[in-house]
């Protein structure tokens, strides 16, 4: 058997977002927010796009949304590169969905608290070698808890995960080596085969079930991914044999430029010369932005109208 990516983005959404996936997302937020006691009894898979309240606002797209138990939201991201500014999104994108329950003259008891999980194939935290870590806001002096946890971020730091198949005893352990280990895998392993969310994913997740399309797709994020990731590290050696930190950080955008030029190559046709002009004069903040959105072009029309809404030129 061969099986799909799930740090992918679509085949993240596929395993985890899909109709067909509440048990699955039911087990894999128990495992990782509530050290697998079955805390989540019930959730609403509900739409990760959150739109602007305020035109001027930056438009937000998550992997997974969902209402559970207690009348929480939880918002989930797979990140598989790390990417300039992105503790600044995690952030955003929490306190986003937090601000943006409430409609005019709603009050401000009505807002449920927001889980933000994301999950890196990356060391978010390098100086603390964890696999998970969970922050909300407490005491500069004694850590004290604001009593009112409305916002809560939680990180899984994929690369941190050293536990081989034989070591896995907790359905958390056995969630995260799915997460990182299923692309290497043949076959289901018999000791995560016990848990039959876990093999509903296994069975998602293998390509024979999947369409041409759906593969083709996979491909593409794929390419993208693996183009992003040669980018980056090209930037950094040219960055290295400078000698200089401004080098580094020129390099990265200088590569993370072409990816998004060869992106938009795959998605909509060729780009004109004075298109790709002006997406060497974007930002890092602006390319980040672009980066989200690609995605979810279809032609041209759409690459200009963005650019035309988003940037200062």
């Amino acid at each position: 058997m061969t099986f799909i990516n799930p740090k992918t983005d679509f085949a993240f959404k596929k395993i985890f977002g899909s109709a067909d996936s509440k048990d699955i997302l039911i087990s894999f937020l128990n495992a990782l927010l509530y050290e697998g006691n079955p805390t989540i009894e019930d959730l609403e898979i509900i739409d990760p796009y959150l739109q602007p309240t305020i035109p001027a606002l930056k438009d937000t797209f998550l992997d997974v949304k969902a209402k559970i138990t207690g009348n929480k939201i939880v918002i989930i991201e797979m990140q598989v590169l790390n990417v300039v500014a992105f503790d600044k999104r995690v952030v955003f994108n929490a306190a986003k969905t937090f601000a943006t329950q409430l409609k005019s003259g709603e009050g401000y008891s009505r807002l449920n608290s927001v889980i933000a999980l994301t999950i890196t194939d990356f060391q978010m935290f390098p100086q603390r070698n964890k696999v998970i870590s969970r922050f909300t806001f407490a005491d500069m002096q004694d850590l004290f808890i604001y009593p009112e946890r409305s916002l809560e971020l939680v990180f899984v730091e994929l690369p941190n995960f050293q536990k081989e198949l034989n070591e896995l005893n907790t359905l958390t352990d056995k969630w995260i080596y799915f997460m990182k280990q299923t692309s290497n895998l043949d076959s289901v392993p018999e000791k995560m085969d016990e848990v039959v969310a876990i093999q509903k994913a296994f069975r998602i997740a293998n390509q024979a079930n999947l369409t041409l399309a759906e593969l083709e797709t996979i491909e593409k994020q794929q390419m993208f991914l693996e183009d992003q990731q040669g980018a980056i590290l090209k930037g950094i050696e040219q960055g290295l044999e400078q000698g200089l930190e401004q080098g580094l950080e020129q390099g990265k955008q200088e590569g993370e430029i072409g990816l998004i030029v060869r992106l938009l190559e795959r998605r909509i046709g060729a780009i004109a010369p004075e298109l790709q002009t002006r997406l060497r004069q974007l930002s890092s903040g602006e390319l980040e932005a672009l980066a989200d959105a690609v995605l979810t072009f279809t032609d041209v029309s759409n690459l200009t109208a963005w650019l035309q809404d988003n940037t200062q030129s």
